[in-house]
């Protein structure tokens, strides 16, 4: 029997599960909050030119896109193989359906989501990201995300803990028109006078469809999201510094750069002024029906993304000395924030400092069997809970089964509605 490639042994190996090593993305117009456990010398580890290190893209199938300096497996994860490193990419094209399931596979011929750690010492500039028609102007898909903000990862809320979000009822689309024109006059175009702020409230989170502009606060936040970096810049002042003109065009066709009417196209209006945003769009946690019905004795589930089609994430606590078997309908990525033990055959844990290039117990991804099968799930600690944030792909079959209310939002249909 020929001998098996490194994708089919790290498979195998973990009965259906891998670790994968840490992936780390920097934004030169960030500021990194350092809260991501990075060791503090290496926030800037790859270099002038490149920004600080305040991402970390968990399960990722995509890279990042920053311009001409972005590294030629940025942003992408990596499975932990003993013989070295697989690209999640190919280690998805190599597996498919027995890695992602059937149903998604059929689908979509990839892991069609990602998520991330996103740690800003300042609040970032307010922007949009595309619906999946203005998206494939420029061969991307359209990419809605949601925030959930880990009080594990939030000792300190930066200094800007409001998160800028829509824009206030009644706002005009001159209006909006008219600050976009004054992106190219220097300094800030004051555009997020024209939205609505909300304190942070940690524990709980938002939903960001595309089209939808937003300014997320200086907190570290928890970003299940579409797997693709497709953006547009709309404000042009941001951490006591301008924001590049060119971020204004990122992804705008050829044809319609300098058109500031098209960046008001991009634009969800109605969702954007839609009076009860706070009600379509705020997230607090919900415990799901399996979490309610075993007692929450030994653990504890609750989802705490719910409302996109495109994605959903669960926080599971296992209680200190306990072990409970979980089982789910879907494949997902598993990030530990809290405590250790073990998941499957894994030693798990969260870690306390991380170097750049280091490898951690923290984070795996599950399969589709695997996950149908059940993965046994112990804590080890006497004293401390471990707490294990989940994220899964579009359609998630327990979440419809579960629905915490009708919160499942109807997919992006390039209309503008909800």
């Amino acid at each position: 029997m020929a001998k098996k490639v490194g994708p089919a042994r790290a498979l195998d190996a973990g009965e259906g599960v891998v670790r994968l090593a840490p992936t780390w993305v920097p934004r030169s117009f960030c500021t990194p909050g350092q809260r991501i456990r990075l060791h503090p010398d290496d926030y800037f580890a790859l270099g002038p030119r490149r920004g600080g290190i305040n991402e970390r893209w968990l399960s990722s199938a995509v890279r990042a896109d920053n311009g001409e300096l972005t590294g030629p497996d940025e942003g992408l994860s990596m499975v932990v193989d003993p013989e070295g490193l697989v690209p999640f990419d190919e280690f998805v094209a190599a597996h498919g359906a027995a890695l992602v399931g059937e149903r998604l596979w059929r689908q979509y011929r990839r892991w069609p989501m990602y998520s991330k750690f996103f740690d800003n010492q300042r609040a970032l500039p307010l922007h949009v990201h595309h619906r999946d028609h203005h998206a494939a102007l420029v061969d991307k898909p359209g990419k809605p995300e949601a925030y959930y903000y880990p009080p594990q990862l939030n000792a300190t809320l930066g200094e800007q803990p409001i998160s800028y979000l829509g824009l206030q009822p009644g706002t005009s689309k001159d209006r909006v028109l008219d600050r976009l024109k004054g992106f190219g006059r220097g300094g800030d175009n004051r555009i997020t006078d024209l939205s609505l702020g909300y304190r942070t409230q940690l524990g709980t989170g938002w939903d960001i469809p595309g089209g939808v502009l937003h300014a997320p606060a200086s907190v570290c936040t928890y970003e299940p999201q579409a797997d693709c970096d497709v953006f547009s810049m709309f404000e042009s002042w941001s951490n006591e510094r301008e924001v590049p003109e060119e971020l204004l065009w990122k992804d705008i066709p050829g044809p319609r750069r300098g058109d500031h009417e098209f960046l008001v196209e991009l634009l969800d209006w109605e969702a954007n002024v839609d009076p009860d945003f706070f009600a379509n769009r705020f997230m607090a946690p919900r415990p799901t029906v399996q979490s309610r019905a075993d007692g929450e004795d030994d653990y504890m589930e609750k989802w705490i993304v719910y409302r996109s089609p495109r994605f959903s994430a669960k926080e599971l606590t296992v209680f200190p000395g306990r072990s409970v078997t979980i089982t789910e309908t879907d494949a997902y990525g598993a990030i530990v924030v809290q405590g250790r033990g073990t998941l499957g055959s894994f030693d798990v844990s969260a870690p306390t400092l991380i170097h750049y290039g280091e490898l951690t117990q923290d984070e795996l991804f599950v399969s589709a069997p695997a996950a149908s099968a059940g993965i046994r799930v112990t804590n080890t600690d006497p004293l401390e809970s471990l707490v294990v944030l989940k994220h899964f792909g579009p359609g998630n079959e327990q979440l419809v089964a579960d629905r915490p209310t009708a919160l499942v939002s109807a997919p992006d249909n390039g209309t503008g509605g909800r």
